[in-house]
């Protein structure tokens, strides 16, 4: 594998001084600190920059369900929606539902320059735990990829960050550069099913086919919604290689 695919940052922070906490709390008191989601002050509980209200009140997705595309279901199983059309993916996995606070939350990561919002929200994902993972360990973690252009208007590649917070959860390397975006696509929110998987196709190539050939790969993202973008790289990473590409969002729609 070429060492640029790897990404794997030092642990951040190490160990906290004893004065953490009160530069903290110094901070708070001159710098009242209020969550991006609801403007409440952050309290008890919280999970920097998002407060402890909003963190509980994201609504987790636990089994049971679809064993392709991670929906919530009554039993295991197949969901209807997964038999009558197969993923290009072998598995999906999210951790909350797409709901007013999840939403909130992901649109101030994406839209609102809070990238500091990575964390706790790459903490709910990671809450998942690799065990709802099929199969063997995951070799890799690779973010969906911005357009340059895209990602330069924004500054930053939000499911980067989001690897990057799973990485020191999970302990899997982040592969940053195996795949990229070579198409400015429209935004998919106005487009049905159909529509977005034609905007995307062609959109993906993998960079370095060697780093993922013969291994177990997981696609990092915010949201699942059709599957479109996840399933487009799926295709991508498969044709270049891949034993296994799944998939990891925060939320999903249901």
């Amino acid at each position: 594998m070429g060492g640029s695919s790897v990404s794997i940052p030092a642990p951040r922070g190490g160990r906290v001084g004893p004065w953490r906490p009160w530069v903290t709390a110094a901070l708070d008191l001159i710098f009242p600190p209020l969550c991006p989601v609801c403007r409440e002050l952050l309290g008890a509980g919280r999970r920097d920059p998002l407060c402890g209200t909003c963190w509980r009140r994201m609504s987790r997705i636990a089994p049971p369900w679809c064993r392709r595309c991670g929906a919530p279901l009554a039993i295991e199983g197949v969901c209807g929606g997964c038999r009558t059309r197969r993923p290009r993916f072998a598995y999906a996995r999210s951790a909350a539902r797409y709901g007013d606070v999840v939403r909130e939350a992901i649109h101030a990561l994406k839209f609102g320059g809070r990238r500091t919002l990575a964390d706790p929200l790459g903490d709910l994902l990671a809450g998942l735990g690799l065990a709802a993972l099929p199969g063997a360990r995951p070799d890799l973690l690779i973010p969906v990829p911005l357009h340059p252009r895209r990602q330069r208007d924004r500054g930053y590649n939000q499911a980067l960050l989001l690897a990057r917070r799973l990485q020191q959860h999970w302990q899997v390397p982040v592969a940053a550069r195996v795949l990229a975006r070579t198409a400015a696509t429209a935004p998919q929110a106005d487009l049905d099913a159909a529509a977005r998987r034609r905007n995307v196709r062609g959109a993906f190539v993998v960079i370095e086919p060697e780093a993922v050939a013969g291994r177990h790969v997981v696609l990092v993202d915010d949201v699942l919604t059709t599957g479109a973008t996840v399933g487009e790289c799926a295709r991508c990473l498969t044709r270049a290689g891949a034993s296994v590409v799944g998939v990891v969002t925060v939320a999903r729609t249901v």
